[in-house]
């Protein structure tokens, strides 16, 4: 008589211990694709390495709110929401390339906040973490900004030939 297989069980539920003086192989390989891929992964608290870790992860929650409002407005771009009125002809045509900007724009918000969290936590693992913003970040944020402004000065300039 055989004796049953061991559980996969364990296995899948392991929780990758990220260490950056440890020897093993795990520990120099990219930390998101540890397998299992939806566990936490662990670090050694020394320092303000939690505190480090908590302001990274707002960090990118604060680019995944951006990145939604960013969707958000596209939608309601898109569809020429407007409660008092019905859109000009002009307002109709320049509402599906706006919105596909912003939708664009709110892609691009999601993948610089996802990568500068990647990068961050790797650089974390291996203890060479620097907080600082870089260019993509600084030219992600004066497209956004640029961009909004500009929408709003057409919004305005077509709702002053409305009137």
């Amino acid at each position: 008589m055989s004796s049953p297989s061991p559980s996969p069980l364990p296995h899948l539920l392991r929780v990758p211990y990220l260490a950056p003086t440890s020897p093993s192989p795990d520990s120099l390989a990219h930390p998101f694709l540890l397998f299992p891929f939806i566990t936490p992964l662990l670090f050694p608290n020394t320092s303000s390495d939690a505190r480090d870790h908590l302001a990274n992860e707002r960090t990118f929650l604060s680019w995944l709110r951006l990145s939604v409002y960013m969707a958000v407005v596209s939608v309601a771009i898109m569809v020429s929401f407007h409660l008092m009125n019905e859109p000009s002809p002009v307002e109709r045509r320049i509402a599906l390339p706006i919105g596909l900007l912003f939708w664009l724009l709110s892609a691009a918000c999601l993948a610089n906040g996802l990568a500068n969290y990647v990068k961050t936590v790797v650089k974390y693992g291996r203890r060479r973490a620097l907080v600082q913003s870089g260019w993509k970040t600084q030219v992600t944020f004066t497209i956004v900004a640029c961009v909004i402004v500009a929408v709003c000065v057409l919004f305005l300039s077509t709702n002053a030939e409305k009137e």
